[in-house]
């Protein structure tokens, strides 16, 4: 991201970009930030959109080949193509020797390095990869965004606000918006008006919900369920969210006993650092053959809903009643 920046500020762009990774907050802003240093003055006139996995590259090349009307730049942003995977052998042998007027960026969730797309690309520009941020980036990201609406938070607060909101940069944004807006008279946010204002994410309920069962408060357990069913939440997508918990689980209980620290087993499973300690926290109180016998659970529950042996909402029932009950 530094390089990027510098080439910003200095105008010394590459003719192709691939921004990628998780961070859709990151990704969306550097698309931006981009986009309006190749584009000198706002010209929509050479600026070319595409979004999806439709994309015609002859049509694209064709785009690329023309030259810009009063502009030294013709603008391609291509998102989300899934050209990276599959279907990008011919744009990557135009980028072998492309139009010197030709710009491209590339913005996707996931690229494939061994594609010969992304190797073409590269060789002609930069990628960027915008990973899931830790947890003391997080952290000073919220304060700074405080700190300009003169707001003050306790770090036990800031801790239950992240916990009440994960790891998501957009998500992280709106809820702090809203709260700002709440907060407007108030000098310092306090868990209360967070707890007054910001929405709980499923994932949080989730967590709730195993923690429920790993200390066998079946009612607790049962209770969050009916929350779940309340706001309407389908039973077999809480079902693969409590399967893709224990999953998780199993993951860093497993590297946890290898002896891998926390930050080594963000980077192998995909989690922020503060989560890691949160899911070794919970695995604690699963042995491994229960996490496994539980992944298989989750897996015959959803076939016999599946082959109409199990109503849905009776299904997950009896899932959370078996392994919330009493030793």
């Amino acid at each position: 991201m530094k390089k990027l920046l510098e080439e910003i500020k200095s105008g010394q762009l590459k003719q192709v970009y691939i921004l990628y990774g998780e961070e859709a907050y990151l990704r969306n802003q550097y698309k931006n930030r981009l986009k309006d240093a190749l584009l000198a003055g706002g010209d929509a006139m050479n600026f070319h959109y595409f979004e999806g996995k439709n994309i015609r590259v002859g049509e694209l090349i064709d785009l690329a080949q023309t030259m810009p009307f009063l502009a030294e730049r013709r603008v391609i942003l291509l998102e989300n193509s899934g050209l990276f995977a599959h279907g990008g052998e011919e744009l990557a042998e135009y980028l072998q020797d492309p139009c010197e007027t030709a710009y491209f960026v590339f913005v996707e969730q996931t690229v494939d390095k061994r594609s010969r797309l992304y190797k073409a690309a590269t060789a002609k520009g930069r990628a960027i990869e915008f990973a899931a941020q830790d947890e003391t980036t997080l952290k000073r990201w919220i304060l700074g965004i405080l700190n300009k609406e003169n707001k003050k938070i306790t770090e036990s607060d800031l801790n239950f606000f992240l916990d009440r909101t994960g790891p998501d940069m957009v998500n992280i944004r709106g809820e702090l918006e809203k709260l700002l807006c709440y907060c407007m008279d108030k000098e310092v946010v306090t868990a209360q008006d967070i707890e007054a204002v910001c929405t709980r994410q499923m994932s949080s309920r989730i967590f709730d919900m195993i923690n429920a069962l790993a200390e066998k408060k079946q009612k607790k357990a049962m209770e969050l369920y009916y929350d779940l069913l309340a706001l309407r939440e389908p039973p077999m997508r809480i079902l693969f969210l409590i399967a893709r918990q224990f999953n998780m689980l199993l993951q860093v209980k497993e590297l946890r006993n290898k002896g891998y620290g926390v930050e080594d087993i963000g980077k192998k499973v995909g989690l922020a650092g503060f989560i890691v300690r949160k899911y070794a926290a919970q695995a604690a109180g699963f042995r491994e053959d229960d996490l496994r016998r539980a992944l298989t659970d989750c897996v015959e529950t959803e076939e016999a809903v599946k082959t109409g042996r199990l109503d849905d909402v009776m299904s997950v029932e009896l899932l959370i009643v078996k392994y919330s009950a009493a030793s």
